[in-house]
């Protein structure tokens, strides 16, 4: 595991899934390249997806801008390393076209 400490940016998860978070953007830092963003977010993408259901998106880099909107309670923003991890879970529209 790397020794690295993770800072949050920003979030509205509870507690336990940002450890969980903070430990699959570890673990996959142990295993892929750091060069790597898309295997490392396909990674952490696939164990929340697994842990929370689907529906789970991961951005990972170390430049990059997004607008989104997600569901309550499960997005986090943070930095480990010399990289940035957004995670969160896409909201659905529940409005209706007239």
């Amino acid at each position: 595991m790397l020794e690295g400490k993770a800072l949050i940016e920003d979030t509205d998860m509870p507690v336990k899934m940002q450890i969980q978070a903070m430990a699959a953007a570890s673990q996959a830092l142990d295993i892929y390249d750091v060069f790597d963003c898309r295997s490392i977010a396909a990674h952490i993408k696939k164990e929340f997806d697994k842990r929370y259901g689907p529906g789970w998106q991961c951005v990972v880099g170390s430049n990059f801008g997004c607008f989104f909107t997600h569901s309550k309670g499960t997005f986090i923003y943070f930095t480990l390393e010399t990289l940035s991890f957004l995670i969160f879970k896409g909201a659905t529209s529940s409005s209706s076209s007239p």
